[in-house]
């Protein structure tokens, strides 16, 4: 009981301070554009009746929307309170992996707290488009926290439990459990040489598995190189791209391996390291040396190999480097310096880690984003939600003519507030045009039909509706069309009258 009221208050201001950070939690916005279009699908298939190719563009992939849909029936609850509490169980396995982890590495309770303050800190890793944390609730981040919960699980000597649990992040996010596997499959070969021969089975295994699902499966079609057209509509995911970068996106995510390495030798000799932190650390180099082998593969535009977003397994490497730089902030050396005691130099390092974690997120959430509570857990009500509101109750199969930027620039896509079809959202349209090309024709045909959005007439918006079925117009600007409703500056228009 009394470590249990320590750890149950450190949770508490870990969620509230990674909260904080990313700006509060908002239901409804970013990747959600697609993850709740497609869960309201399986559960209603009646839903985007014209959007159905988009969607299953990328939810073929994933078992997650399929599972989340199956509990939204078993237990009736909405939606936006399933989301919540996956947010929340995010955190809270994050946080609990992260003080394993730190109990395995660092002598300290300090350095456990201040990695657990170091990882609240959200940030982008360089040219990749993932964020170590994020605003709302997005299943890749949770297959992250189960994955740093594999780790924990290798650390204390149970590698197979270890894979198995990085195998089940991977039900969660493919790409995320993939590389848990590889990273731990790795580090168990050196950890564990008895373990080499079962483990270079299940190697094979997995490879033939890959093989027959690469060359005879559902992933046959991505082994093609990606054509003009394609790569156009993804001229804006530079991050896709690693052969683009600039020279400082590459010195910041190989500095995670230079930093690994350098910070590994000196833990080896000043204090020793365990077999299993060396095999982590020798997988980070594996993990390394595929993102390598693969930019040559990138940079010819193979689907499968673009559409896999290597360049994400650094965020793997920015954890294992974030434990290594705690550790030399508040723990190494041991011996006293600028004339403080090693316990003083241990609170030191403490204090500029919690200071900063505090400071920015009260920054990002006051000052930054003063207009945003802590929790926002459903669509917030506005013009633009009333408006969404009212195409909701309309006809189902309902297709709407909209600013393709609606989604960042109101807050919230036609798809989740409105629960329609919509002729266009660039952003989430584009990133699900990553997975197939016949989304990205779709996708490019249509920015070109469209042009300039505010240049719609009436006479432009009526050949749209008769190319691509579309039944309404909605937009701020005065059209020469029957008006049927209004929400604030918001017009609907009737594009069959």
């Amino acid at each position: 009981m009394a470590r249990l009221a320590p750890c149950v208050v450190g949770a508490a201001l870990f969620c509230l301070l990674a909260t904080q950070n990313s700006a509060g939690y908002r239901y409804g916005v970013q990747d959600q554009s697609f993850y709740i279009p497609a869960i309201e699908r399986h559960l209603d298939p009646t839903l985007f009746p014209h959007d159905s190719a988009v969607l299953d563009a990328q939810d073929q992939l994933l078992a997650f929307d399929n599972a989340t849909a199956g509990l939204v029936r078993l237990t009736g609850w909405p939606l936006p309170t399933v989301f919540l509490g996956a947010q929340l169980a995010t955190l809270l396995i994050l946080f609990a992996g992260t003080v394993g982890i730190g109990r395995r590495l660092y002598r300290s309770w300090l350095s456990v707290a201040g990695l657990a303050f170091a990882l609240t800190l959200r940030h982008q890793i360089t040219d990749t488009s993932v964020n170590t944390l994020e605003g709302y609730f997005h299943p890749r981040v949770l297959a992250f926290s189960i994955g740093v919960t594999a780790l924990l699980l290798f650390l204390r000597g149970r590698s197979w439990p270890a894979l198995a649990v990085a195998a089940v992040a991977g039900l969660l996010h493919p790409m995320i459990g993939f590389w848990f596997v590889i990273w731990l499959g790795a580090a168990t070969a050196v950890a564990d040489p008895h373990h080499r021969r079962l483990l270079g089975g299940a190697t094979l295994v997995g490879l033939a598995t890959v093989a027959v699902i690469l060359f005879w499966g559902p992933l046959e079609e991505q082994l093609v190189v990606m054509d003009d057209t394609w790569l156009a509509v993804l001229v804006s995911k530079d991050y896709l791209f690693a052969n683009d970068w600039p020279w400082a996106s590459w010195v910041v995510n190989l500095g995670y391996g230079a930093t690994i390495g350098a910070v590994y030798w000196y833990r080896r000799s000043t204090i020793g390291v365990s077999a299993q932190e060396t095999g982590l650390a020798v997988g980070c180099g594996v993990l390394l040396a595929i993102f390598i082998l693969s930019v040559p593969f990138v940079a010819a535009g193979v689907a499968l190999a673009v559409q896999a977003q290597i360049s994400r397994m650094f965020w793997m490497l920015d954890f294992f480097c974030t434990i290594y730089v705690v550790w030399l902030l508040v723990e190494n050396p041991s011996r006293p310096r600028w004339g403080l005691s090693a316990n003083q130099v241990r609170y030191a390092g403490l204090a500029v880690l919690a200071v900063a974690a505090v400071a920015r997120g009260s920054y990002v959430m006051w000052i930054e984003n003063p207009e945003r509570p802590l929790i926002e857990a459903r669509v917030p009500s506005s013009d633009w939600q009333r408006v969404m509101a009212w195409s909701a109750r309309t006809t189902r199969g309902t297709n709407l003519l909209v600013d393709p930027g609606h989604a960042w620039r109101y807050g919230s896509s036609v798809r989740v507030a409105g629960r329609r079809d919509v002729y266009l959202e660039e952003i989430k349209d584009t990133g699900m045009a990553i997975f197939s090309n016949p989304v990205a024709r779709r996708v490019a045909e249509r920015i070109q039909d469209l042009g300039d959005f505010t240049a719609l007439t009436a006479t432009s918006a009526r050949a749209l509706a008769r190319k691509y079925n579309l039944q309404y117009l909605i937009t701020t600007h005065q059209v020469d069309l029957e008006i049927i409703h209004r929400s604030g500056p918001f017009i609907v228009y009737d594009l069959e009258s």
